[in-house]
């Protein structure tokens, strides 16, 4: 699954050397972060002239926590990389303004016109990024309380025990927006609420579910996360 999405992100890149690209933070991307870093180290690509994105954060936080989405990014991704530091753009979990920080980023987006390629994970709730349940559709970078369940889910990325009560983060807007959205997933755990957000109501009650009006979305499983989904392996 990693092999195939960053196949897809290089071959983007090779003919938009300039992309805007947005990738999230978690257990999902690692592998395909690792991809794209030996296709960049066997000289396939180059990714200095794109801009990145990171997806979200959470509230409180900053690079100097190991648990936040910015360190995550670094250490997998722009560093790795050796993507410029105006050239790696990430919310500022510890902005003082947080409506102004969601405009900071809303600006850079919009002076590239759109995301070229926004890659997602999917919440065990349904949720893109920290576009909890009952969200809005039509919201761009924004900040939320966040649900029970990622606060539980989310102490996983932490050393100790960690309080997580908001998250800033782009919005289903930009996910409609974006030339490529592209959501991955994983692991049987991830099976139910694919097939809930592929398969079911759209709702923003399944914040994914979104995925189900966008015709130029695509979706990267494993077989055990499309284990629940209708359509016949065979």
């Amino acid at each position: 699954m990693s092999k195939a999405v960053a196949e897809f992100v290089v071959e983007y890149v090779q003919q938009k050397p300039t992309a805007l690209l947005c990738f999230p933070s978690g257990e999902s991307p690692t592998g395909l972060l690792q991809q794209l870093l030996q296709y960049a180290q066997a000289g396939n690509v180059d990714f200095s002239q794109c801009t990145f994105i990171g997806l979200d954060e959470w509230v409180g936080l900053d690079e100097t926590n190991e648990g936040s989405c910015r360190y995550y990014l670094q250490q997998n991704l722009f560093g790795p990389l050796g993507i410029s530091p105006e050239k790696a753009i990430v919310f500022n979990g510890k902005a003082p303004d947080l409506d102004q920080e969601c405009q900071r980023i809303n600006a850079i987006i919009q002076k590239h016109g759109s995301l070229d390629i926004m890659l997602v994970g999917i919440g065990m709730n349904g949720h893109i990024g920290l576009n909890e349940p009952g969200v809005s559709f039509d919201l761009y970078a924004h900040h939320m309380p966040l649900a029970e369940v990622t606060v539980t889910v989310g102490q996983k990325y932490f050393k100790q025990p960690t309080a997580l009560t908001e998250g800033i983060t782009l919005g289903l807007k930009h996910f409609q927006e974006a030339r490529v959205p592209i959501l991955i997933a994983a692991g049987a755990k991830k099976a139910a609420i694919l097939a809930q957000a592929l398969e079911g109501e759209v709702t923003n009650q399944v914040p994914a579910s979104i995925l189900q009006t966008l015709p130029n979305a695509l979706v990267y499983l494993d077989w055990a996360a499309a284990g629940e989904l209708q359509f016949s392996a065979e």
